[in-house]
């Protein structure tokens, strides 16, 4: 069993980089089987998420190499017509992006339904309402998502989503750029990673407009090329460290972002007594004072993220007053409140609406990290408690953060990544 050790107390300071961005990877990545040709892909995160999909790719026949940690070149010309692993598949949620590709690529697939972070139920019903517009037969069997295209191929259609949704916008996107004509997707989602994916398929050749609106159109083209591109820095990981040096306190100057894809972490942030001060490609996040109350409401970009719902919890938690987080985009994710309560918090929870009463300090305890996210919350409540913490089920981590451990030790942080006997071993030796 593998542990996050954390001594509290320390406030942050120094420099850290953002690495690319998890979301537009595990899209793009999936988005090579279309090219007929090599990719060339920078800025791509060092991530258990990016390895699962690496490995499913490799299995099915592409070829990687690995110019740098951070560098690929992949070529899926040489791809067999063949199922993705379902072991490998079930364990990562971006694996239903191989629906969309090969989809587009074979006219078929047979893809497991996906795994990731157990935070609710997040049905996948726009994604065969978006395959079904362009002209894909889709069935649900036995745990499998199976689409199959007509003869002809796929063809260009319209499709308005029933809700805003950031994996469907990007799965159609993926299945149309080879189909017949111009597909058209309505209440799309807006996401920087939307965009980003949008960017690589036309650096590849693809004829997608839009992206960044709410209404998206891909107009098919015969095929794709080789080419190179560069992934956006990570919205999220930028907004956790953020949040890291809010709750905990310092000067951080944080480099490799987009300032404008920051916006409205940094205005809350402002808004709880932190300074932010943007630059070019570069944030610096400053907090002495006692941070103050806010309410937040989750909403599609550019609203505030559902995937930074966690970690500002923690700037809560700790702030004067009583703040309320109002969860709009999945049913059940504070799931970690409990966790943070272990902790010292005051937080109440019913349904989708977290009352937070702010108190003087958390106390190190062990928790364990519920999910992707939640996990980072729990990291940065650790680095503000006093005494020691220790963070459990850290894979959920490390599906998302890059070199986390480094990152935050170089900011002076105390943390450190240890393995222990787990506690079944531990019972049978005994």
């Amino acid at each position: 069993m593998t542990q996050y050790i954390i001594r509290g107390g320390k406030p942050l300071n120094g420099t850290v980089t953002i690495s690319g961005a998890k979301n537009a990877a595990v899209a793009i990545l999936p988005a090579t089987l279309l090219v007929n040709g090599t990719c060339r892909i920078e800025n791509v995160p060092d991530i258990s998420d990016v390895h699962l999909l690496l490995e499913i790719l490799d299995r099915m026949g592409a070829e990687i190499r690995r110019l740098s940690p951070n560098t690929l070149e992949i070529s899926c010309v040489h791809v067999r017509d063949s199922e993705a692993s379902d072991t490998l598949v079930r364990r990562i949620r971006a694996s239903y992006y191989l629906i969309g590709a090969q989809l587009g690529r074979f006219g078929h697939a047979r893809v497991a339904l996906p795994g990731g972070c157990n935070f609710g139920a997040r049905p996948i019903d726009q994604h065969i309402k978006g395959f079904e517009a362009i002209g894909a037969d889709v069935t649900l069997s036995n745990g499998f998502v199976c689409a199959t295209a007509p003869e002809e191929g796929l063809t260009g259609g319209r499709v308005n989503l029933d809700v805003v949704s950031v994996g469907a916008t990007m799965n159609i996107m993926i299945g149309a750029v080879l189909a017949n004509g111009t597909t058209i997707i309505e209440n799309a989602a807006k996401e920087p990673h939307i965009v980003d994916l949008a960017n690589f398929l036309n650096a590849m050749g693809a004829k997608v407009s839009g992206a960044g609106t709410d209404t998206i159109k891909v107009r098919g083209v015969r095929s794709l090329h080789g080419g190179s591109y560069s992934i956006i820095p990570d919205q999220i990981e930028a907004g956790t460290y953020m949040a890291a040096v809010a709750a905990v306190g310092g000067n951080v100057l944080i480099q490799n972002v987009i300032p404008k894809h920051m916006d409205c972490i940094s205005a809350k942030l402002r808004e709880m007594g932190a300074k932010v001060t943007e630059y070019d490609d570069a944030i610096r996040v400053q907090r002495t004072g006692i941070l103050r109350r806010a309410n937040v409401k989750t909403l599609p970009y550019p609203g505030f993220p559902t995937d930074m719902q966690p970690q500002i919890a923690v700037c809560m938690s700790l702030a004067s007053g009583v703040s309320v987080i109002t969860e709009s985009i999945y049913d059940t994710r504070f799931g970690y409140c409990a966790e943070l309560n272990r902790m010292g918090a005051a937080i109440k929870v019913e349904t989708k609406v977290a009352v937070i009463t702010g108190v003087e300090q958390l106390h190190g305890c062990t928790v364990h990290a519920c999910d992707l996210r939640a996990g980072a919350a729990m990291v940065i409540a650790g680095l503000a408690a006093d005494g020691t913490t220790v963070v459990e089920e850290i894979e959920y981590i490390e599906r998302g953060y890059e070199n986390i451990i480094s990152k935050l030790e170089g900011l002076g942080a105390s943390i450190k990544r240890v393995e222990t006997p787990s506690r079944r071993s531990v019972h049978a030796a005994g």
